[in-house]
């Protein structure tokens, strides 16, 4: 795959990188990320691929951008206000750089929808904020042998993980059910610090490029922990789980 005088300037400082170079950068542009949910882990998830040279991002998302957004939502603008999330998204990594695809899907993710959609991508950067999708997310990701790099954020901290669909262990490992309702504060009553959630989106980005290029250690069968009050980052071995309805020994 060749490079033009522009694209050799555009990522200069990727192919001088030895563990990306050319031919890193190659399979960076040839690669397919789906981000579900452009918000404030979607948002540089988004921009960092777009600026890496991703060759098509596609943006899940059905909402659209308000005011209280745009303390953490950095895809978006003021002037965004009303539009759809996927569109400003779409606008601002495009106005980044114009040599990537973006697709946008505005529909709601569901059990009828979710293979079509995901089969379609080599990975999946899950930003979504409730559980229900998360799970159809991950069986969906196992299924299709898709791999997910999934994070969450709240208030002042953040989790961080990749799942492959070869390795254990699987989301439903780490969480095989959802929470009781209501032991779980969603942003709108819990809060979060804005330049949180670009922490982990931005991390969330790192690992994506990571997994196109094969550079460094893979995060899977790890969980990354951040604590932004404490400054303090810690990683723990996720297990897998014999019992696990996704991937368990006793479950095939």
């Amino acid at each position: 795959m060749s490079f033009s005088e522009t694209d050799l300037e555009r990522y200069a400082r990727h192919i001088v990188l030895r563990e990306v170079g050319g031919t890193g950068q190659a399979k960076i542009r040839a690669a397919k990320v789906l981000v579900v949910g452009a918000g404030g882990l979607g948002s540089p998830v988004i921009l960092y691929l777009a600026a890496a040279g991703v060759g098509t991002i596609g943006i899940a998302d059905f909402d659209a951008v308000s005011l209280s957004n745009l303390q953490r939502q950095i895809a978006h603008r003021t002037a965004d206000i009303g539009r759809l999330k996927t569109d400003s998204a779409r606008d601002a990594a495009l106005a980044l750089n114009p040599h990537v695809t973006i697709n946008t899907h505005t529909a709601k993710i569901t059990s009828e929808n979710a293979a079509a959609l995901i089969s379609q991508y080599d990975i999946v950067a899950d930003g979504s904020d409730n559980f229900a999708t998360r799970f159809l997310i991950a069986d969906t990701c196992h299924h299709e042998g898709k791999t997910l790099v999934s994070a969450a954020v709240t208030e002042f901290s953040g989790q961080l993980a990749t799942f492959k669909p070869e390795g254990r262990p699987c989301y439903r490992c780490f969480i095989p059910e959802a929470p009781p309702e209501g032991s779980v504060r969603p942003c709108t009553e819990a809060g979060v610090l804005g330049a949180a959630a670009g922490v982990m989106g931005t991390l969330q980005a790192l690992e994506i490029l990571k997994e196109i290029t094969g550079a460094g250690q893979t995060l899977a069968g790890r969980l990354l922990i951040y604590d932004a009050l404490d400054t303090r980052f810690h990683t723990v071995t996720l297990k897998p789980d014999p019992e696990c309805p996704l991937c368990g020994t006793k479950t095939h």
